[in-house]
């Protein structure tokens, strides 16, 4: 969008593109991208009630705290967190206005602290998959996969 805005004939074609073809097409992106984001799920054990009750709950929040918030500010005027400073009132009253923003923290606060040190739990997070990327010598393949264009791998060297 901003590649159009800078070029007036190419913004021109953009902004004639009708209105419900523009809302398709968000619609279409946001369920490819609300799909990629969950499919992060399928290394995670669905059949625990432990990340059951982390992704029921922090979707149930995530959707609750937000209309709370937005309702709040049409009645009153202003937000939830109303202090002598507008930018702190911003600051916290926006981000919590935001359903993925408030679902992805509650999921994290609760994936983080509903932790416990064992196997079972490690393996119920999807954590086991996980762990042959963190280190860049662990898979044969990540050189082939990871390496620079015109053998730039000699001055660049991995990590």
């Amino acid at each position: 969008m901003i590649f159009f805005s800078i070029l007036g004939k190419f913004g021109a074609v953009f902004a004639s593109i009708p209105a419900p073809i523009v809302a398709a097409l968000y619609c279409l992106f946001f369920a490819y991208v609300g799909s990629a984001g969950l499919s992060f799920l399928q290394f995670c054990n669905l059949n625990s009630f432990r990340t059951k009750f982390i992704l029921g709950f922090s979707v149930f929040m995530g959707l609750s705290i937000p209309q709370y918030f937005n309702e709040y500010t049409a009645f009153h005027g202003y937000g939830p967190v109303h202090t002598g400073a507008r930018w702190f009132n911003d600051m916290v009253n926006v981000p919590f206005s935001s359903e993925a923003f408030v679902a992805g923290l509650l999921a994290l606060f609760l994936d983080v602290t509903l932790y416990r040190k064992d196997n079972a739990t490690r393996k119920d997070r999807g954590m086991h998959w996980w762990d042959k990327f963190r280190s860049f010598k662990t898979d044969t393949r990540s050189e082939e996969f990871y390496s620079l264009p015109f053998n730039l791998n000699k001055f660049f060297p991995p990590v």
